[in-house]
């Protein structure tokens, strides 16, 4: 656990001595939420929208928003820093648990993706967004959305192991685009079509993003959150298997 901790810590000073690898994470969402506000709120007004509970578009779209912000991955770009420096070596030839390698980079990444997240729902109160779910609503989503960043991170570690290359890995991170786009992004899953509807309901990002959206929008839907929470945490113990065996076998 001390081991987790020292080098969780590392990687959090590592993100604040470059801040220019973590403000487009905030800077990017908040750029999507307005553009598809622009373009689409006078489509779907609120007072006569059903799925947005009186709430603006803001609020329908501000989900889509935490999962692009918490889908960057930058602590994979700094571990491909470690591997090309040589430092990633020195660590695991240090009496270091494999485990802690994996941990602490992905809780730095949890931690990262909480301040993140906290700071958009912030600035969405301007756009008139409110967490109808209240204050136990936003912890849930800033855990939610926070559990997410750990999943993804992890993805994109087992790039950066397997290709040990920073354009590989960055490459590997627009995987998310296609995932976010087959999604009820814009609209309620039932007002898809039904190959879309389809895709929606096979991709995973769909359920957390319901989950989401259902604390931002009403009361907590215990259904809905926790198929979220489900979803995420057995992608979170795939990706943690899927880590810690890629180090141990790391040549």
């Amino acid at each position: 656990m001390k081991d987790t901790l020292v080098l969780t810590q590392r990687a959090l000073r590592e993100a604040l001595r470059t801040p220019e690898a973590v403000i487009p994470t905030l800077f990017i969402p908040l750029f999507f939420l307005v553009v598809n506000v622009g373009q689409a709120g006078k489509i779907f007004p609120g007072s006569s929208t059903a799925f947005l509970h009186g709430q603006g578009y803001a609020g329908f779209q501000l989900p889509s928003s935490l999962l692009l912000g918490a889908s960057f991955g930058s602590a994979a770009m700094f571990l491909v820093e470690d591997i090309e420096g040589g430092y990633f070596d020195r660590l695991r030839a240090a009496p270091i648990s494999r485990i802690a390698l994996v941990l602490s980079r992905l809780l730095a990444e949890s931690v990262k993706a909480l301040v993140l997240t906290s700071a958009m729902v912030a600035i969405s109160l301007l756009f008139g967004v409110r967490i109808a779910s209240g204050i136990g609503g936003f912890l849930l989503i800033l855990l939610l959305n926070g559990s997410w960043a750990v999943v993804y991170a992890g993805f994109m570690q087992l790039i950066a192991l397997r290709t040990r290359s920073g354009a590989a890995t960055q490459s590997g991170g627009l995987v998310f685009f296609p995932l976010l786009f087959l999604t009820p992004s814009f609209v309620p899953r039932d007002m898809l079509t039904r190959p879309m509807e389809i895709a929606a309901s096979c991709n995973p990002v769909t359920y957390i993003m319901e989950g989401l959206r259902t604390l931002v929008l009403g009361d907590v839907d215990w259904g809905s959150v926790g198929l979220a929470f489900a979803v995420v945490g057995g992608l979170g113990v795939v990706m943690l298997f899927l880590n810690v065996r890629m180090i141990r076998s790391y040549d």
